[in-house]
Protein backbone atom coordinates (compact mmCIF):
# COMPACT_ATOMS: atom_id res chain seq x y z
CA UNK A 1 0.00 0.00 0.00
CA UNK A 2 1.43 3.60 -1.00
CA UNK A 3 1.09 6.32 0.91
CA UNK A 4 0.86 10.04 -0.27
CA UNK A 5 4.39 10.83 0.88
CA UNK A 6 5.52 7.81 -1.67
CA UNK A 7 6.01 5.03 1.40
CA UNK A 8 5.23 1.89 0.85
CA UNK A 9 3.21 0.30 3.67
CA UNK A 10 3.60 -3.43 3.84
CA UNK A 11 1.65 -5.73 6.02
CA UNK A 12 3.87 -7.18 8.42
CA UNK A 13 2.78 -11.02 8.37
CA UNK A 14 4.49 -14.40 8.53
CA UNK A 15 5.53 -14.13 4.90
CA UNK A 16 8.63 -11.86 5.54
CA UNK A 17 9.38 -13.18 9.32
CA UNK A 18 12.01 -15.38 9.90
CA UNK A 19 12.95 -17.73 13.40
CA UNK A 20 9.35 -17.34 14.88
CA UNK A 21 6.94 -20.00 15.49
CA UNK A 22 4.05 -17.50 15.38
CA UNK A 23 3.01 -13.98 15.35
CA UNK A 24 0.46 -12.62 17.26
CA UNK A 25 -1.87 -9.59 16.05
CA UNK A 26 -2.06 -7.63 19.19
CA UNK A 27 -4.07 -3.97 19.79
CA UNK A 28 -0.68 -2.33 19.10
CA UNK A 29 0.85 -4.56 16.10
CA UNK A 30 2.20 -8.09 15.45
CA UNK A 31 4.38 -9.85 18.39
CA UNK A 32 6.91 -12.46 17.54
CA UNK A 33 6.84 -15.34 19.43
CA UNK A 34 9.22 -17.90 19.45
CA UNK A 35 6.99 -20.80 21.11
CA UNK A 36 3.52 -21.60 19.36
CA UNK A 37 0.21 -20.57 21.54
CA UNK A 38 -0.76 -24.32 22.03
CA UNK A 39 2.63 -23.84 24.09
CA UNK A 40 2.24 -20.79 25.72
CA UNK A 41 -0.92 -21.36 26.90
CA UNK A 42 0.82 -24.07 29.64
CA UNK A 43 3.90 -22.03 30.63
CA UNK A 44 4.29 -21.94 34.46
CA UNK A 45 6.03 -18.77 35.01
CA UNK A 46 6.74 -15.32 34.04
CA UNK A 47 10.14 -16.21 33.26
CA UNK A 48 9.39 -18.15 30.45
CA UNK A 49 7.11 -16.35 29.19
CA UNK A 50 9.29 -13.42 29.01
CA UNK A 51 11.72 -15.05 27.42
CA UNK A 52 10.13 -16.84 24.53
CA UNK A 53 8.48 -13.32 23.53
CA UNK A 54 12.34 -11.81 23.01
CA UNK A 55 13.11 -12.68 19.51
CA UNK A 56 16.41 -14.06 19.80
CA UNK A 57 17.31 -15.00 16.00
CA UNK A 58 14.15 -13.58 14.83
CA UNK A 59 14.39 -11.15 11.54
CA UNK A 60 11.98 -9.16 8.90
CA UNK A 61 13.20 -11.04 5.54
CA UNK A 62 12.30 -9.19 1.87
CA UNK A 63 13.40 -8.47 -1.56
CA UNK A 64 13.17 -4.35 -2.29
CA UNK A 65 15.13 -1.77 -4.52
CA UNK A 66 14.18 0.68 -1.43
CA UNK A 67 17.10 2.88 -0.71
CA UNK A 68 14.95 3.51 2.77
CA UNK A 69 13.21 1.52 5.50
CA UNK A 70 11.82 2.47 8.43
CA UNK A 71 10.08 0.01 10.98
CA UNK A 72 8.11 1.28 14.03
CA UNK A 73 8.15 -1.06 17.02
CA UNK A 74 7.12 -0.61 20.59
CA UNK A 75 9.85 -1.79 22.94
CA UNK A 76 9.81 -3.56 26.64
CA UNK A 77 12.81 -2.22 27.97
CA UNK A 78 13.54 -4.28 31.47
CA UNK A 79 14.52 -2.61 34.67
CA UNK A 80 16.24 -4.49 37.22
CA UNK A 81 15.61 -3.29 40.65
CA UNK A 82 18.70 -2.79 42.50
CA UNK A 83 21.37 -3.88 39.31
CA UNK A 84 23.07 -1.74 36.39
CA UNK A 85 21.16 0.24 33.66
CA UNK A 86 20.90 -2.73 30.88
CA UNK A 87 21.42 -1.30 27.42
CA UNK A 88 18.96 -0.45 24.26
CA UNK A 89 18.34 -3.66 22.81
CA UNK A 90 19.77 -3.64 19.04
CA UNK A 91 18.29 -3.95 15.71
CA UNK A 92 20.86 -4.78 12.99
CA UNK A 93 20.22 -4.48 8.96
CA UNK A 94 21.85 -6.88 6.59
CA UNK A 95 21.60 -6.39 2.60
CA UNK A 96 22.79 -9.60 0.43
CA UNK A 97 23.84 -11.13 3.95
CA UNK A 98 26.16 -8.36 5.18
CA UNK A 99 26.17 -6.40 8.28
CA UNK A 100 25.36 -2.65 6.96
CA UNK A 101 23.99 -1.03 9.84
CA UNK A 102 22.86 -1.10 13.42
CA UNK A 103 20.43 0.86 15.63
CA UNK A 104 18.48 0.97 18.60
CA UNK A 105 15.30 2.92 20.27
CA UNK A 106 15.98 4.84 23.58
CA UNK A 107 11.75 4.66 24.89
CA UNK A 108 9.20 1.74 25.23
CA UNK A 109 6.84 -0.49 27.79
CA UNK A 110 8.91 -0.63 30.60
CA UNK A 111 9.56 -3.81 32.86
CA UNK A 112 10.61 -3.31 36.66
CA UNK A 113 11.22 -6.50 37.92
CA UNK A 114 12.38 -6.89 41.71
CA UNK A 115 14.04 -10.21 41.70
CA UNK A 116 14.39 -10.39 45.24
CA UNK A 117 10.80 -9.34 45.82
CA UNK A 118 9.54 -11.64 42.79
CA UNK A 119 7.17 -8.65 42.13
CA UNK A 120 7.28 -7.38 38.37
CA UNK A 121 4.90 -3.97 36.80
CA UNK A 122 4.51 -2.72 33.48
CA UNK A 123 4.54 1.01 32.41
CA UNK A 124 3.63 1.52 28.92
CA UNK A 125 4.99 3.22 26.43
CA UNK A 126 5.69 4.72 23.57
CA UNK A 127 5.91 3.68 19.82
CA UNK A 128 9.47 4.51 18.49
CA UNK A 129 10.86 4.61 15.11
CA UNK A 130 13.91 3.16 13.39
CA UNK A 131 14.97 4.37 10.17
CA UNK A 132 17.64 2.48 7.74
CA UNK A 133 18.80 5.38 4.44
CA UNK A 134 21.25 5.13 1.83
CA UNK A 135 20.70 2.16 1.04
CA UNK A 136 21.98 0.70 -2.46
CA UNK A 137 19.54 1.22 -5.43
CA UNK A 138 19.18 -1.96 -6.76
CA UNK A 139 17.25 -5.28 -5.98
CA UNK A 140 18.76 -6.79 -2.74
CA UNK A 141 17.71 -9.38 -0.23
CA UNK A 142 17.51 -7.27 3.11
CA UNK A 143 16.82 -9.10 6.82
CA UNK A 144 16.53 -6.84 10.21
CA UNK A 145 17.30 -8.64 12.71
CA UNK A 146 15.62 -7.70 15.74
CA UNK A 147 17.25 -7.48 19.45
CA UNK A 148 17.82 -11.19 20.80
CA UNK A 149 16.91 -9.58 24.30
CA UNK A 150 14.22 -7.24 24.30
CA UNK A 151 10.44 -7.85 23.38
CA UNK A 152 9.61 -6.42 20.32
CA UNK A 153 6.06 -5.25 18.99
CA UNK A 154 6.09 -4.79 15.11
CA UNK A 155 3.65 -1.69 14.42
CA UNK A 156 5.02 -0.78 10.53
CA UNK A 157 7.08 -0.96 8.06
CA UNK A 158 7.64 1.33 5.31
CA UNK A 159 9.74 1.37 2.52
CA UNK A 160 10.36 3.92 -0.99
CA UNK A 161 9.84 0.62 -2.98
CA UNK A 162 7.83 -1.98 -3.40
CA UNK A 163 8.75 -5.07 -1.08
CA UNK A 164 8.67 -8.83 -2.33
CA UNK A 165 8.70 -11.65 -0.23
CA UNK A 166 12.25 -13.31 0.04
CA UNK A 167 13.87 -16.27 -2.34
CA UNK A 168 14.35 -19.43 -1.05
CA UNK A 169 17.85 -19.49 0.74
CA UNK A 170 18.31 -23.08 0.14
CA UNK A 171 20.03 -23.56 3.18
CA UNK A 172 18.90 -26.09 5.83
CA UNK A 173 16.79 -25.58 8.99
CA UNK A 174 18.17 -25.74 11.88
CA UNK A 175 15.80 -26.24 14.83
CA UNK A 176 18.00 -25.22 17.90
CA UNK A 177 16.93 -25.26 21.84
CA UNK A 178 19.24 -24.22 24.93
CA UNK A 179 19.58 -22.01 27.84
CA UNK A 180 20.59 -18.34 28.14
CA UNK A 181 23.67 -18.79 27.03
CA UNK A 182 21.69 -19.86 23.19
CA UNK A 183 19.29 -16.89 23.84
CA UNK A 184 22.13 -14.41 23.80
CA UNK A 185 23.10 -13.06 27.25
CA UNK A 186 25.93 -10.94 27.28
CA UNK A 187 26.14 -10.98 23.62
CA UNK A 188 26.13 -7.00 21.97
CA UNK A 189 24.18 -7.68 19.17
CA UNK A 190 21.48 -10.36 17.82
CA UNK A 191 23.63 -11.82 15.09
CA UNK A 192 26.28 -12.09 17.85
CA UNK A 193 24.58 -14.72 20.06
CA UNK A 194 26.44 -18.00 19.07
CA UNK A 195 23.34 -19.50 17.62
CA UNK A 196 23.22 -16.87 14.73
CA UNK A 197 27.19 -16.87 14.50
CA UNK A 198 27.53 -20.30 14.01
CA UNK A 199 24.49 -20.51 11.54
CA UNK A 200 26.07 -17.87 9.39
CA UNK A 201 29.39 -20.06 9.65
CA UNK A 202 27.59 -23.31 8.92
CA UNK A 203 25.59 -21.56 5.71
CA UNK A 204 22.43 -22.85 8.07
CA UNK A 205 18.75 -21.38 8.86
CA UNK A 206 18.32 -20.59 12.31
CA UNK A 207 15.69 -21.09 14.66
CA UNK A 208 16.40 -20.07 17.84
CA UNK A 209 14.55 -21.44 20.90
CA UNK A 210 16.95 -20.77 23.20
CA UNK A 211 15.15 -19.32 26.02
CA UNK A 212 16.68 -17.63 29.42
CA UNK A 213 15.80 -19.62 32.27
CA UNK A 214 13.87 -21.77 30.10
CA UNK A 215 15.67 -24.81 28.97
CA UNK A 216 14.03 -27.22 31.52
CA UNK A 217 13.00 -30.18 29.49
CA UNK A 218 9.40 -28.83 28.86
CA UNK A 219 6.88 -31.54 27.12
CA UNK A 220 5.39 -28.28 25.49
CA UNK A 221 8.92 -27.28 24.19
CA UNK A 222 9.35 -30.58 23.50
CA UNK A 223 6.16 -30.84 20.95
CA UNK A 224 6.61 -27.20 19.76
CA UNK A 225 10.18 -28.58 18.36
CA UNK A 226 8.34 -32.16 17.02
CA UNK A 227 5.76 -29.86 14.61
CA UNK A 228 8.10 -27.28 13.46
CA UNK A 229 9.59 -28.53 9.92
CA UNK A 230 13.53 -28.44 10.40
CA UNK A 231 16.34 -30.61 8.97
CA UNK A 232 19.08 -30.32 11.36
CA UNK A 233 18.17 -30.20 15.81
CA UNK A 234 20.12 -30.23 18.48
CA UNK A 235 19.47 -29.35 22.13
CA UNK A 236 21.71 -28.11 25.12
CA UNK A 237 20.75 -29.28 28.27
CA UNK A 238 21.82 -28.79 31.40
CA UNK A 239 22.84 -25.16 33.46
CA UNK A 240 18.62 -24.01 33.79
CA UNK A 241 18.12 -27.55 35.39
CA UNK A 242 20.68 -27.05 37.63
CA UNK A 243 20.56 -23.40 38.79
CA UNK A 244 16.70 -23.79 38.84
CA UNK A 245 17.03 -27.00 41.52
CA UNK A 246 14.43 -28.40 39.13
CA UNK A 247 15.19 -32.12 39.72
CA UNK A 248 16.98 -35.04 40.76
CA UNK A 249 18.87 -37.50 39.00
CA UNK A 250 16.29 -39.94 39.27
CA UNK A 251 13.53 -37.51 37.04
CA UNK A 252 16.13 -36.26 34.54
CA UNK A 253 17.11 -39.08 33.02
CA UNK A 254 13.73 -40.03 31.85
CA UNK A 255 12.99 -36.22 31.32
CA UNK A 256 15.85 -36.36 28.65
CA UNK A 257 14.45 -39.81 27.20
CA UNK A 258 11.05 -38.18 26.77
CA UNK A 259 12.04 -34.83 25.39
CA UNK A 260 13.95 -36.75 22.95
CA UNK A 261 11.47 -39.41 21.85
CA UNK A 262 8.72 -36.48 21.62
CA UNK A 263 11.54 -35.04 18.89
CA UNK A 264 11.89 -38.01 17.09
CA UNK A 265 8.09 -38.22 16.60
CA UNK A 266 8.24 -35.72 14.12
CA UNK A 267 12.08 -35.77 12.86
CA UNK A 268 12.32 -39.22 12.76
CA UNK A 269 16.06 -39.02 11.10
CA UNK A 270 17.30 -35.74 11.01
CA UNK A 271 20.56 -35.54 12.71
CA UNK A 272 19.72 -34.50 16.58
CA UNK A 273 22.65 -33.38 18.20
CA UNK A 274 22.64 -33.54 22.33
CA UNK A 275 25.15 -30.85 23.49
CA UNK A 276 26.10 -30.99 27.40
CA UNK A 277 26.69 -27.36 29.40
CA UNK A 278 29.52 -25.61 28.81
CA UNK A 279 31.97 -24.93 31.54
CA UNK A 280 30.63 -22.65 34.57
CA UNK A 281 32.51 -22.61 37.99
CA UNK A 282 29.73 -21.77 40.36
CA UNK A 283 27.87 -25.45 39.27
CA UNK A 284 30.98 -27.74 38.51
CA UNK A 285 30.49 -29.51 41.66
CA UNK A 286 27.99 -27.80 43.33
CA UNK A 287 24.26 -27.61 43.08
CA UNK A 288 22.01 -24.83 42.64
CA UNK A 289 19.50 -22.90 43.03
CA UNK A 290 21.83 -20.06 41.90
CA UNK A 291 21.25 -16.53 43.12
CA UNK A 292 21.51 -13.00 42.50
CA UNK A 293 24.82 -11.94 44.40
CA UNK A 294 23.94 -9.50 46.78
CA UNK A 295 26.88 -7.96 47.58
CA UNK A 296 27.58 -7.34 43.86
CA UNK A 297 24.60 -5.64 43.37
CA UNK A 298 25.03 -3.37 46.01
CA UNK A 299 28.32 -2.24 44.29
CA UNK A 300 26.56 -2.41 40.94
CA UNK A 301 27.32 -5.39 39.69
CA UNK A 302 25.20 -8.11 38.28
CA UNK A 303 26.54 -11.71 39.26
CA UNK A 304 25.56 -15.25 40.39
CA UNK A 305 26.46 -17.40 42.88
CA UNK A 306 25.26 -21.22 43.56
CA UNK A 307 23.85 -22.17 46.87
CA UNK A 308 23.46 -25.82 47.16
CA UNK A 309 25.24 -28.24 49.27
CA UNK A 310 27.81 -30.04 47.19
CA UNK A 311 27.66 -33.00 49.60
CA UNK A 312 23.67 -33.57 48.43
CA UNK A 313 24.85 -35.02 45.22
CA UNK A 314 25.32 -38.37 46.87
CA UNK A 315 20.75 -37.89 47.05
CA UNK A 316 20.56 -37.10 43.34
CA UNK A 317 20.59 -33.01 43.24
CA UNK A 318 22.32 -32.31 40.34
CA UNK A 319 25.65 -30.87 39.01
CA UNK A 320 26.52 -29.95 35.46
CA UNK A 321 29.40 -32.90 36.44
CA UNK A 322 26.73 -34.97 36.98
CA UNK A 323 24.40 -33.80 33.44
CA UNK A 324 27.45 -34.16 31.26
CA UNK A 325 28.11 -38.20 32.67
CA UNK A 326 23.92 -38.78 32.11
CA UNK A 327 23.81 -37.11 29.07
CA UNK A 328 26.80 -38.77 27.65
CA UNK A 329 25.16 -42.09 28.73
CA UNK A 330 21.64 -41.61 27.32
CA UNK A 331 22.61 -40.97 23.85
CA UNK A 332 24.99 -43.94 24.23
CA UNK A 333 22.28 -45.81 25.09
CA UNK A 334 20.16 -45.14 22.23
CA UNK A 335 22.59 -44.49 19.52
CA UNK A 336 21.87 -48.25 18.60
CA UNK A 337 18.49 -47.89 17.40
CA UNK A 338 18.98 -44.24 16.13
CA UNK A 339 22.22 -43.85 14.62
CA UNK A 340 21.39 -39.92 13.75
CA UNK A 341 21.42 -39.25 17.46
CA UNK A 342 24.81 -37.72 18.37
CA UNK A 343 27.04 -35.95 21.18
CA UNK A 344 28.67 -33.06 22.20
CA UNK A 345 30.85 -32.33 24.90
CA UNK A 346 30.32 -28.82 26.25
CA UNK A 347 33.67 -28.72 27.75
CA UNK A 348 34.73 -28.57 23.58
CA UNK A 349 32.88 -25.77 23.46
CA UNK A 350 33.98 -23.70 25.97
CA UNK A 351 36.01 -25.19 29.14
CA UNK A 352 38.34 -24.50 31.98
CA UNK A 353 41.38 -23.03 30.12
CA UNK A 354 38.93 -20.70 28.16
CA UNK A 355 36.91 -19.22 31.52
CA UNK A 356 40.79 -18.41 32.29
CA UNK A 357 41.39 -16.73 29.26
CA UNK A 358 37.64 -15.23 28.74
CA UNK A 359 35.67 -15.61 32.19
CA UNK A 360 32.08 -15.37 32.70
CA UNK A 361 31.75 -11.88 33.44
CA UNK A 362 28.74 -12.61 35.81
CA UNK A 363 29.57 -16.18 36.64
CA UNK A 364 26.99 -17.74 34.43
CA UNK A 365 26.68 -16.64 30.78
CA UNK A 366 29.78 -15.61 28.26
CA UNK A 367 30.97 -12.35 26.91
CA UNK A 368 30.92 -11.16 23.34
CA UNK A 369 34.26 -13.12 22.90
CA UNK A 370 33.25 -16.49 24.19
CA UNK A 371 30.29 -15.89 22.36
CA UNK A 372 32.34 -16.16 19.09
CA UNK A 373 34.55 -19.08 20.32
CA UNK A 374 31.79 -21.04 21.00
CA UNK A 375 29.80 -20.48 17.33
CA UNK A 376 33.22 -21.33 15.62
CA UNK A 377 34.17 -24.45 18.05
CA UNK A 378 30.65 -25.44 17.17
CA UNK A 379 30.29 -24.73 13.47
CA UNK A 380 33.73 -26.85 13.11
CA UNK A 381 32.26 -29.86 15.13
CA UNK A 382 28.78 -30.21 13.81
CA UNK A 383 28.98 -28.42 10.39
CA UNK A 384 32.15 -29.21 9.34
CA UNK A 385 33.93 -32.67 7.48
CA UNK A 386 32.71 -35.26 9.17
CA UNK A 387 30.22 -33.20 11.55
CA UNK A 388 26.44 -34.67 12.06
CA UNK A 389 25.09 -31.32 10.61
CA UNK A 390 27.82 -31.93 7.19
CA UNK A 391 26.13 -31.71 4.01
CA UNK A 392 26.59 -34.55 2.32
CA UNK A 393 27.62 -32.60 -0.99
CA UNK A 394 29.90 -30.68 0.72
Amino acid sequence: MSTPHGWTMTPITTDILRGALDLEQTERGALPHRLPARARRQIPDGQLAMAESQPSGVRLAFRTRATAVELDVVATKRVYVGAPPRPDGVYELLVDGRLTDRAGVPDGDTLTIDMAAGTARVRPGPTETLRFTGLPDAEKDVEIWLPHDETTCLVALRTDAPVLSPRPSGRPVWLHHGSSISHGSNAAAPTGTWPALAASLGGAELINLGFGGGALLDPFTARAMRDTPADLLNVKIGINVVNADLMRLRAFGPAVHGFLDTLREGHPTAPLLVVSPVYCPIHENTPGPSAPDTSAMGEGRLRFRATGDPAETAAGKLTLTVIRDELARIVEQRAPTDPCLHHLDGLDLYGASDHAELPLPDALHPDPAAHRRIAERFARRAFGPGGPFARQDR
